[in-house]
């Protein structure tokens, strides 16, 4: 399996993503002004601050020549993985439902969080059990997720919420404590904590954001058979 893992001007964990998906599959960094993706089997749109965050997060970063190919990608059934800020180029390209506010508490925070896993069938959860939880740390200031509540009302329906802070963990203010969501043909997933800061019990405290990326792979290698 060949994961891309998007670079953009301002982009900070990228290699973190790159390094985490070379724990289970082959990875290379794709520019974002290259619109070949060079026969990835899923995408990473990693965290960071993409052009600077200016306008508005993720804005930018949308109209990128290879955020072409991506939407391209996602509409052909491709898997996409955003995290944070990806999760924030994701909603601004209409590839997920909702969008990132600013924090409920008005700063950047940085904390370790337990969250909660509701849908365990998807393409980015499969190596989960629903209802377990898994340690994997958060830090941004524009991460409360908003969506309106017909379409918060239909996400849960259709099984789009797919990760919540657990009791106590939601510092950002999300509705619903929601900290993940797919779209509606479940190809597509964004959150907001880094998993790819949590795929070694040495280094990070803990292993559990590498479930993310086996998942992938898992749902790649059985799409294959």
């Amino acid at each position: 399996m060949r994961f891309g893992v998007l670079q953009f001007p301002g982009s900070c964990d990228e290699v973190d993503a790159l390094r985490a998906a070379e724990r289970v599959g082959e990875a290379e960094l794709i520019w974002h002004g290259d619109r070949d993706l060079r026969g990835a089997d899923a995408i990473v749109v990693p965290g960071g601050f993409s052009y600077g965050d200016y306008l508005r997060a993720g804005a930018i970063a949308r109209f990128a020549p290879a955020m072409e190919s991506v939407i391209e990608f996602a509409r052909e059934g491709g898997p996409v993985l955003g995290i944070c800020n990806g999760f924030q180029v994701l909603c601004e390209a209409r590839l997920l439902p909702g969008a990132l506010l600013v924090n409920a508490n008005r700063r950047f925070t940085f904390r370790q969080l337990e969250l909660e896993v509701v849908n365990a069938s998807t393409s980015f959860t499969r190596a989960c059990v629903e209802g377990e939880r898994l340690s994997i740390p958060a830090k941004h200031a524009w991460g409360r997720y908003y969506a309106d509540e017909q379409s918060l009302q239909m996400m849960h329906e259709r099984g789009q919420v797919v990760l919540r802070y657990a009791a106590g963990q939601n510092f950002n203010g999300s509705l619903a404590d929601i900290a993940g969501v797919c779209n509606e043909a479940g190809n597509v997933f964004g959150l907001m904590p880094h998993p790819e800061h949590a795929v070694d019990q040495l280094t990070g405290g803990s292993a559990d954001g590498l479930k993310i990326f086996q998942s992938m792979r898992l749902a790649v290698d059985g799409a294959a058979v």
